[in-house]
């Protein structure tokens, strides 16, 4: 490694910098952003305060909805029944009668039988028909909405769900109603069937009575003997039944007519149920014309519709919530389930915050006890994740510090060990006689004192620099004047070294600056390429104006930089030699001052280089805002 890589200094650029402790530099920037509120602490404990009083609140409320809603299902159940068995004995009393002038009995009896108060109105205009406890001399004001309506042409399949298909009552049969002679005709043929059927199979059937008064014998779908016990003639319609069905069926024709459907025949069905039959039995018209005809026939044989209003005055409920033992049991296990939620929800929390913090403490004692290296790790982005990123900062900061400073004093005493020993040599040597005290021994330990006297000047800025003391004097400074005094300031150096030195500037260029500190800046890179350039090379000074900067270069055709060693040209005392011999002279400080006072002034200093070819500095300096406005105008 040859002379030639000693100049670049050991303080390193702002990139390499940041790549050596990449580890920790990136962590006071978490620090800088507010923690989001979602991953806050004291959010995290409201929602466990919170998940706690709901759990307890939820427990709560759920016992006593369920054993209130048991209560209540019992009761409104016991009151459903209690309806639908009134609507169902007021809908038969309906069916078989003309009018509602005999209901006051069925109406009494209903409410003793129920403890309700039952009431029958009028539709449209409420008047009552029926009341089981009227009060005396005050009118009944029925509710808005009643209870039921009781018309057995329109059925309610809500409290009936067993309704036929049309809605109309079954037991509303009308002008099918046989008379007596007629009942007690089918009565004796079911009679005659029944024992036929018994005598045949052994089996026991029963007979069964339709509201009209028709009797039948249900026969189980594996018997056979129809035929041989005649159960046909059950079947045969009676002269009641054949009237009555000649009438439907001249209203179910007239409705198909007026639809433009054909006609049909109707028959009773195994139910008693007028049905048609033929082809045009399965239209959709015909089922239609079937139901309103049937009530058209039946209207004048049924009561009209009337409205059923039910309350229960007075009346307790029937069920109450009680100490029972099985709502001591609901009680004992709802607490029993909030304490194990609430100590759960607690320990867990808990273990969540302790764990950082005993992560933390253990970092610090192993950073007290010399572990440079004490680190923990970032597991959220609360209060707790930020105090660990600020712990890893501080322990990250204060290991790159003692790195720093184990390394500046070894590079300092290192530094000012040569001049010192120089000196000390020369100095002994003259008081043993062994050299002569005239002067060129003057001038040698001169030459050693100015380079100590150099050393420690260069140290004293940048100690100034670090810690905020380097004040500068800034004002306008044309940019040409400086490079121009620079020059004439390492002529007679670079002629010594038979380097050519050149000078290219642009007139007029403005920057706010320290006239010292930039002539320093632009001297030092001056000095700095002189010496690494072979004789015979050249040194190029020139500046210019590029996006409302000036770039001021410092080029030189030397031997160059390696690409690795690049990096760490502005590194403090850093020599690419490990002997770190002086044969280039120079304090190793020189490029680390020129990167300190560019960024004071809000620039930067970077270089480039290509090995054999030479290398160029480039120091870029914000322009004054009038000089800004010029270079727009002319552009």
């Amino acid at each position: 490694m040859g002379p030639e890589t000693k100049r670049y200094g050991r303080g390193g650029t702002a990139a390499n910098s940041r790549r050596r402790t990449k580890s920790w530099r990136f962590l006071p920037a978490a620090l800088g952003r507010e923690v989001p509120l979602r991953r806050s602490l004291l959010l995290r404990l409201l929602a466990v305060s919170v998940v706690v009083s709901v759990c307890s609140v939820a427990a709560t409320a759920y016992v006593v909805v369920r054993m209130t809603a048991v209560a209540i299902r019992q009761e409104q159940g016991q009151a459903l029944a209690d309806d639908a068995k009134t609507y169902d004995a007021l809908l038969g009393y309906a069916a078989r009668h003309p009018d509602w002038s005999d209901a006051a009995g069925t109406v009494h009896a209903l409410a003793r039988r129920t403890g309700h108060r039952i009431v029958l109105t009028t539709r449209g205009h409420p008047r009552p028909v029926a009341d089981s406890d009227p009060e005396p001399g005050v009118p009944f004001r029925p509710p808005a909405k009643p209870t039921a309506v009781i018309d057995p042409l329109a059925v309610d399949p809500d409290l009936l769900p067993g309704a036929a298909g049309d809605l109309i009552d079954p037991r509303a049969v009308g002008p099918f109603l046989l008379p007596r002679d007629e009942r007690d005709r089918l009565a004796g043929l079911a009679a005659r069937v029944q024992a036929c059927v018994h005598q045949t199979t052994q089996e026991d059937v029963r007979i069964e009575r339709e509201p009209s008064g028709r009797s039948r014998v249900p026969l189980p779908p594996d018997m056979s003997t129809s035929a041989r016990c005649r159960t046909e003639i059950i079947d045969e319609p009676t002269p009641t039944e054949k009237k009555a069905l000649a009438a439907l069926g001249t209203l179910v024709n007239s409705c198909l007519a007026h639809r433009g459907a054909p006609a049909v025949t109707l028959s009773l069905d195994d139910s008693g149920k007028p049905v048609a039959t033929g082809r045009e039995a399965g239209r959709p018209q015909v089922s239609s014309c079937i139901a309103t005809s049937r009530a058209e026939q039946l209207a004048p044989y049924v009561a009209p519709a009337a409205q059923l209003y039910v309350s229960s005055p007075g009346r307790t409920a029937t069920t109450f919530f009680a100490l029972s033992p099985a709502n001591k049991a609901r009680i004992a296990g709802g607490a029993a389930l909030v304490l194990l939620v609430t100590v759960a929800v607690t320990v867990l929390a808990g273990i969540r915050l302790v764990r950082p913090l005993r992560a933390l403490t253990a970092a610090v004692q192993r950073l007290e006890e010399g572990d440079a290296d004490a680190q923990v790790q970032v597991t959220g982005a609360d209060e707790i994740g930020r105090l660990s990123v600020a712990f890893n900062s501080m322990a990250g900061r204060r290991a790159e510090l003692e790195r720093l400073r184990r390394a500046m004093v070894s590079d300092v005493a290192h530094e000012l060990r040569t001049p010192l020993s120089n000196i000390r040599g020369w100095l002994e040597a003259a008081e043993d006689g062994v050299v002569e005290t005239d002067d060129d021994l003057l001038a040698s330990v001169l030459e050693e004192a100015l380079l100590l006297q150099h050393i420690i000047d260069d140290l004293r800025d940048l100690s100034a620099a670090d810690a905020g003391e380097l004040r500068l004097s800034k004002a306008p400074v044309q940019v040409a004047d400086v490079l121009a005094q620079t020059a004439n300031a390492h002529r007679a150096d670079a002629d010594t070294s038979g380097v050519t030195l050149t000078v290219t500037a642009e007139d007029g260029t403005l920057v706010d600056a320290d006239p010292v500190r930039l002539r320093q800046m632009t001297g030092n890179l001056v000095s700095n390429a002189i010496r690494h350039t072979p004789r015979g090379g050249t040194v190029a000074l020139r500046s210019q104006v590029a996006d409302g900067s000036v770039r001021i270069d410092v080029a030189d055709t030397g031997a160059g930089i390696a690409p690795d060693e690049l990096p760490h040209v502005f590194d403090r005392f850093w020599r690419a030699e490990k002997s770190r011999s002086r044969q280039t002279g120079g304090s190793g400080l020189g490029l680390s001052i020129v990167r300190k006072l560019a960024e004071m002034h809000g620039g930067t200093v970077t270089a480039r280089s290509t090995p054999g070819a030479g290398s160029v500095f480039r120091l870029t300096l914000p322009l004054l805002p009038e000089a800004v406005r010029a270079g727009d105008g002319a552009g």
